[in-house]
């Protein structure tokens, strides 16, 4: 607690290296609240400054925190081929609502290995007709991997979009055996 008697935000982050490049990883007391893709220096700094501002406290690294140890574990095994299941406390709260609904239902019913569509998805949380929604809440994703939002494909076969790019989409979903592993 601070001086005026409330609990105070504690927001700590690390960078961890992938086959996808760096993952900047961000927890909170309640959980994991931020994976972001391709964590060079200038995406970093811009994360964490948005972090900062939605959060109301300044996000500070520290790897060896208890709040990220188990995270860095399990993307670290997940990237091995070892863990095919996150199994971790997550911080919905930089997202709410339909996007909120839809990431949720994406991250409990949409296992390893399996891809569904984005009218597929939209009908699962009772929208049917909310394909292109689904599509924005798969955009606002704070939790990309952890929260599979690459596993959303469009219904006629394409990859559809990612917001980590259309290559690292293809690397997620060839590690999980949906794609062939890209050639070169």
């Amino acid at each position: 607690m601070n001086s005026h008697g409330h609990n105070e935000q504690q927001v700590v982050w690390a960078v961890v290296g992938t086959d996808i490049g760096p993952l900047l990883l961000a927890a909170t007391r309640e959980g994991l609240v931020n994976v972001v893709f391709h964590a060079t220096v200038a995406v970093r700094d811009k994360a964490l400054g948005r972090l900062a501002d939605r959060l109301g406290t300044d996000p500070v690294e520290a790897p060896d925190s208890p709040l990220l140890t188990e995270s860095i574990r399990q993307v670290d095994a997940y990237f091995a081929g070892e863990r095919r299941d996150f199994e971790l406390p997550l911080d919905w709260s930089l997202i709410s609502g339909f996007n909120r609904q839809v990431l949720r239902e994406l991250a409990s019913g949409v296992p390893y290995g399996a891809v569904v569509g984005y009218g597929d998805l939209a009908k699962r949380v009772g929208q049917p007709g909310a394909a292109q929604a689904v599509g924005t809440a798969m955009g606002a994703n704070p939790l990309p991997v952890v929260v599979p939002c690459h596993r959303v494909v469009e219904s006629d076969g394409g990859i559809g979009g990612f917001g980590g790019g259309l290559e690292t989409k293809r690397k997620l979903l060839a590690l999980e055996g949906v794609l062939p592993e890209p050639l070169f």
